[in-house]
């Protein structure tokens, strides 16, 4: 019998799997719960909201494709994230000109490193998992690259205009940008798409298949969640329906024959 049949494994995976599950349904209770709120109760739970995602991700990465690959999520998109952040506060480059002190205080989101808040790499760590097995589903491990790409910048019509609504980042020129999404410029999105291509060229390719007896249903919930519950929030809570019909139709591009295929195979097939 080979060590992961053994009752001890059997017990720390079926921990590992409990931990995870826990921290997306905590994850989806936070996310019900923020647009209800506002003011400093509202910030104190977008960085809770980021950090539990992440932790989420994270968990899910380890328990499903070992600690190899769950540390090169954190160096990939953790690092990968801080520093584009850190070069495109300081040069305007690839995003355009921003800067993340905006009306919600210079330090609205915590803690810093580089001029950016902590919790920012966090946000790239938390969608960048999911993405990657997404696009590695849809396309294999040589072209999964572009679908996760894709997720994980229509992802962000979504974050953008939320974030400048709540003040914790302001852009210097916000001008063009799409029809009915005031305050964040066309040139973010290009510069996210080109960060989200670099990161997953080397996450889908790396990722592999769950390991035995692991699935992918925690990272599918947390995309597919995240999709569903933003258009509903931008449409019933932030009136914004310009950004739901952009980021519903931009990113369903790839979410929809996504969640197609999870349909076709309800035990997520291993890719």
């Amino acid at each position: 019998m080979t060590s992961t049949g053994t009752p001890s494994a059997g017990v720390a995976r079926g921990l590992a799997q409990g931990l995870v599950r826990g921290l997306v349904a905590v994850t989806v209770l936070l996310q019900v719960a923020w647009p209800l709120l506002s003011g400093e109760p509202r910030r104190i739970l977008t960085i809770t909201t980021v950090v539990v995602f992440a932790a989420a991700s994270l968990a899910h990465a380890l328990a499903s494709r070992g600690a190899t690959y769950a540390g090169l999520l954190m160096l990939v998109a953790g690092g990968g994230g801080l520093l584009v952040e850190a070069v495109g506060t300081a040069t305007g480059l690839p995003f355009g000109g921003y800067d993340y002190a905006g009306s919600g205080g210079a330090d609205s989101l915590g803690p810093r490193a580089l001029g950016v808040p902590l919790v920012v790499p966090l946000a790239w760590v938390m969608m960048a998992h999911p993405c990657a097995l997404a696009g590695r589903r849809l396309a294999g491990a040589a072209r999964g690259w572009l679908p996760a790409a894709w997720l994980l910048a229509t992802w962000d019509i979504f974050l953008d205009p939320q974030m400048v609504g709540e003040g914790h980042w302001t852009w210097s020129s916000p001008a063009p940008g799409l029809a009915g999404v005031p305050g964040v410029p066309l040139t973010n999105y290009l510069g996210w798409l080109l960060s989200a291509v670099l990161m997953m060229l080397v996450l889908v390719r790396i990722s592999g298949p769950p390991r035995p007896l692991a699935v992918d249903g925690p990272a599918a919930v947390l995309l597919l969640w995240t999709y569903a519950s933003q258009v509903l929030a931008n449409l019933a809570f932030f009136h914004r329906p310009a950004v739901a019909l952009w980021g519903g139709a931009l990113m369903g591009v790839a979410i929809v024959p996504y969640a197609r295929s999870l349909r076709r195979s309800p035990d997520l097939a291993r890719r």
